[in-house]
């Protein structure tokens, strides 16, 4: 970005954004996606052979939990909901044109989600305002390591090729931001609308991305 930031500190050389809570509604994901696949869920096993399974995979969904492999089952059935159009993406107003000028200021944008990578390239695909993923460098999900763990952030900063202080993270939860801090990215708390409140914290706050 080519605007200096507050401090005459360097801007960053990548923007490494969270997609639930801060690209993206909650309630786009918790009120819409996470139905459409459990509602799906039984069917889609049947036709792969895995019926066996989704008694598993229902306990994995109840728990809300983040294994890939449940990951991986969900994003496939959000690519049949996307491709056949009963999907598409949402994400706030303000992302489009933060992307198209983040992208002009020549810096680059890389999304970091516990959904899979498939499943983040069709949410960004096929948004009402226009594909965004030509404006996407890099996708990351939890092969990499929990959002949690501060080492995930660092592998991420050498698959980059970049320093983690170069990076800024972009998060709803104060927990991710902490552990890319230890891994020293820089980070920002996203407060959108519907976010779950967070506890008191130093992370730098926006309310929208045009306020980055």
């Amino acid at each position: 970005m080519t605007e200096s930031r507050p401090g005459g500190a360097k801007p960053p050389g990548l923007i490494l954004l969270d997609i639930e809570g801060t690209t993206t509604p909650i309630a786009f994901v918790t009120e819409t996606l996470f139905p459409y696949a459990r509602a799906r869920l039984r069917s889609f096993l049947e036709r792969h052979g895995r019926e066996s399974e989704t008694s598993a995979f229902v306990a994995l969904m109840d728990r809300d939990s983040k294994a890939p492999e449940l990951k991986d089952v969900q994003g496939r059935i959000w690519e049949e909901g996307y491709r056949d159009g009963t999907l598409a993406g949402k994400v706030f107003d303000d992302v489009p044109r933060a992307f198209a000028r983040w992208c002009d200021a020549g810096t680059p944008i890389a999304l970091y989600s516990s959904g899979s990578v498939l499943a983040q390239q069709w949410l960004f695909r096929t948004l009402p305002s226009g594909d965004l993923t030509p404006y996407v460098r890099w996708y990351f999900d939890t092969t990499v390591g929990g959002k949690r763990e501060p080492a995930s952030y660092v592998r991420i900063a050498e698959i980059v090729n970049l320093p983690p202080p170069e990076i800024m993270f972009v998060s709803d939860v104060t927990v991710e931001l902490d552990a890319a801090g230890i891994a020293g990215m820089q980070t920002i708390l996203s407060v959108r609308p519907g976010n779950t409140p967070q506890p008191q914290n130093d992370h730098r706050t926006i309310a929208s991305f045009d306020d980055f």
